[in-house]
This record gives structure tokens, C-alpha cells and sequence, in this order.
């Protein structure tokens, strides 16, 4: 494996790129040695945004790529077109084994299709999902697919379960990952037809050794942390991570309304101030990176498109344990041993 993993970074994708973007990377290169980065896009507008930054020599280089694919841009279409996109050029990097890993804020479903068509699934995969960490009150839950595929078969969410559980294995260290379908309710008979379908197949791959199958996660027991790999189809994985952004967000806003409302509320907020820096650093999804696209034959992560400096800087670390850890071959066996 390579000593300084190199890593393509969409500079232009995301609704604050790429100002936050270089300035995550240049935090990510400044905080360790092990990696460098190539940032993609309209040259002139990354050499502004660096310009007076200090950082390693060679850490940072940069691929000029005047178009950009935009959040509005057809999925399909902005791939094939626009070829000359800071996404496509990125993901070429990774194909031509320039880089190691991919990187992006921007269109979520060009980042699925350039991935599969450019960079490649893993032969045997057969829908790559989204898969994102998400805070929880006993550590992070790994929930997919998070919305690469909005509509997806029993099989599909049957695969995911051991993707999830290899990769939570691997990256977060988890020897016996409990896996979860979400469901609206605990008992085996309820759900629509793709819950109850995938139901027995989990229960048979439990039998099997392949997985440590927990049964229903309902939405309320996931903050829990009732289990470490929830599979749902994209369309509810999307739906569920969406509403727990906004809980949070809305949470915190309303929290920091109530301390500074009064004096003595602002005394209070002193007090406990500390205690709840620990608390909200808890629950700070930018903590655990981006959602990689999992079943690819080499790393392609989406972040959030609102993603600041913070979540790109720790993003490029995840990159880094990802490609450590060979999370890519370890699926490639898995799915040949059982082809």
C-alpha cells in the first residue's frame, strides 16, 4: 500500500465549494503526513482560495476542470456530457490509478452513476448503496442505503446487511455488528412488502454466520443505538437521515434561544457549558466523515452538500482508514466466496 494515500477532491461540488472545501483540505494535510490531495476544478478559484494558506509541500496539487455539474444537472446526462466536469475528472483520477479516493459535496446521484460507471463496481454487487454513520446515544449506527436507490429488492437489502456489517467490522472496529431492518413495528408480520420479504433472508444469513441479525429497528430506537447496521431502501434511509439533521439542527437552535433568553439563564449556560460541548460533539455527524458508496472497486465518498471545512478534513481521514483497512477486497471475497 501506498505511503501517502492520494485522494481527488471535487473542489467545486457543495453549496459553500470551494471555499470550504480547500480550506478542509488544507486543515486534512496540515494535520497529518500520510496523505495528499488533488483538488479538482476551476484553477483560478482554488489558487484564490489557498492563496496565504500554509501547508506541506506536495500535500496539495491541483487538476484544472472548467465545468461543474450541478445539483440540478441530470444524473445520467451531466456524466456523459460534461466531461471536462470537476466530478468526472476526479473520478477519471481514480480510475486511471492516480488516486486512491474520491471525494465530493456535490450531485448525489451523478456521484452514484460516475462511481459505478467510471471507477466500477465490484463484480457480483448489485445495487452500490449509500452508506452514512449517523450519532447515536451508544456511538454511531451505520444506516444504509441512505439514497443512492430509492427503490430496491429484498436481495438488495440482504447484501447491504453484510457490506454494513464488514465495513463496521473494519472501519468502526465493531466485532459482532448488530444488524437492523427498520421497520414500523418489532414484530416479524409487520411492514410493507419489501421489510417482510427481506426479513427471512436476514434470518437466514443469520443462521449462516454471515451476520448477527437483531430484527425490526424501529425510527424511536435509533437514536439508541439499538443496533450498528440499519438497511432500509434508499427512499427511508434518506427520509430517516434527513429528519435527524433537522431534529438536531432544530434542537440545538432552540437550546441556544433558552440560554441567552434571560441572566440567569445565561449563568446557567456557563455552568454546564463544558458538559455540553462533550454532549453536542457526541452527536456531531461531521465527526464520522461522508456516506462511501459501498460495492465499488475503489473509494468514492458523498458528503453532505451544506459540508464545511470540518466535514471535508474528516472525510479525507476516513478516506485514509478505508483504504488502510482494504474494505474493497475484503467485499470482493465476501461476494466471490458466496457467488
Amino acid at each position: 500500500m501506498a505511503d501517502r494515500i492520494r485522494i481527488a477532491v471535487d473542489a467545486m461540488g457543495g453549496d459553500n465549494a470551494p471555499a470550504q472545501i480547500v480550506q478542509g483540505v488544507v486543515d486534512a494535510v496540515n494535520s497529518r503526513s500520510d496523505v495528499s490531495v488533488i483538488l479538482v476544478g476551476r484553477q483560478k478559484e482554488i489558487e484564490a482560495c489557498l492563496k496565504g494558506k500554509t501547508y506541506p509541500e506536495g500535500s496539495i496539487s491541483i487538476v484544472h476542470a472548467e465545468d461543474v455539474i450541478g445539483t440540478a444537472d441530470h444524473p445520467v446526462e451531466s456524466i456523459r456530457r460534461k466531461k471536462e466536469s470537476s466530478m468526472v475528472k476526479a473520478l477519471m483520477l481514480v480510475r486511471n490509478n492516480e488516486a486512491e479516493a474520491f471525494i465530493s459535496a456535490g450531485n448525489s446521484g451523478a456521484v452514484v452513476v460516475g462511481g459505478q460507471g467510471i471507477v466500477g463496481r465490484i463484480r457480483g454487487v448489485q445495487r452500490p448503496p449509500f452508506a452514512s454513520i449517523i450519532p447515536t446515544k451508544s456511538g454511531g449506527m451505520l444506516l444504509l442505503d441512505c439514497g443512492a436507490n430509492v427503490d430496491a429488492r429484498p436481495e438488495h437489502l440482504a447484501q447491504w446487511a453484510k457490506l454494513g456489517t464488514i465495513y463496521m467490522q473494519s472501519v468502526a472496529g465493531v466485532k459482532k455488528p448488530r444488524v437492523g431492518i427498520v421497520n414500523i413495528g418489532a414484530e416479524e408480520e409487520k411492514g410493507n412488502s419489501l421489510v417482510k420479504e427481506t426479513f427471512p433472508l436476514l434470518k437466514e444469513m443469520d443462521e449462516k454466520g454471515e451476520i448477527c441479525f437483531a430484527g425490526s429497528c424501529e425510527a424511536r430506537e435509533i437514536p439508541y443505538g439499538t443496533c450498528d447496521v440499519a438497511v432500509c431502501d434508499g427512499f427511508t434511509g434518506n427520509v430517516v437521515l434527513k429528519m435527524y439533521e433537522g431534529t438536531a439542527q432544530v434542537l440545538l437552535s432552540e437550546m441556544k434561544q433558552a440560554f441567552y433568553s434571560s441572566f440567569s439563564s445565561k449563568i446557567g449556560a456557563v455552568l454546564v457549558k463544558n458538559g455540553l460541548k462533550k454532549m453536542l460533539k457526541k452527536y456531531d455527524s461531521g465527526q464520522y466523515g461522508g456516506a462511501p458508496v459501498l460495492g465499488l472497486k475503489r473509494l468514492v465518498v458523498k458528503m453532505h452538500g451544506s459540508a464545511k471545512a470540518h466535514d471535508v478534513r474528516r472525510a479525507v481521514e476516513q478516506c485514509v482508514q478505508f483504504y488502510r483497512e482494504d474494505i474493497a477486497s475484503k467485499i470482493t471475497s465476501y461476494i466471490e466466496s458466496n457467488s
